[in-house]
């Protein structure tokens, strides 16, 4: 069974990078037609798709986020990594990584298959 994780600090400073690393087992990420994306909850809100890194390598970002927002992999650890941009207060919220056969930004809930169980951001000086 896939299980994906999250792991990263769970407080940045404004202005700083969030980094944040999802480690996959149980299946490759380069498995064929799956895409895994970031997505994130800020308190309070619902869902909001951040990206998503295709098996294939190539990437797909939020038009609200793109310009603050980079996902890549190393696909010797099984891992994808989030990195966000001068973050600000209204970046704090849940962070999780999840795996599906779509990379669209309109995807459902329902149609991802395997999520983390999130992790706590909260940016704050």
């Amino acid at each position: 069974q896939v299980q994906l994780q999250e792991s990263g600090p769970g407080l940045v400073k404004p202005s700083q990078t969030l980094s944040l690393t999802c480690t996959v087992s149980g299946g490759s990420i380069t498995a064929n037609n799956y895409y895994w994306s970031w997505i994130r909850q800020p308190p309070g809100k619902g869902l909001e798709w951040m990206g998503a890194i295709a098996y294939s390598g190539s990437t797909n970002y939020s038009p609200s986020l793109k310009s603050r927002t980079s996902i890549s992999r190393d696909t010797s650890k099984n891992q994808f990594t989030l990195q966000l941009n001068s973050v600000t207060p209204e970046d704090t919220a849940v962070y999780y990584c999840a795996r599906a056969r779509t990379g669209s930004p309109f995807a459902q809930y329902s149609d991802y298959e395997n999520w983390g169980q999130g992790t706590q951001v909260t940016v704050s000086s």
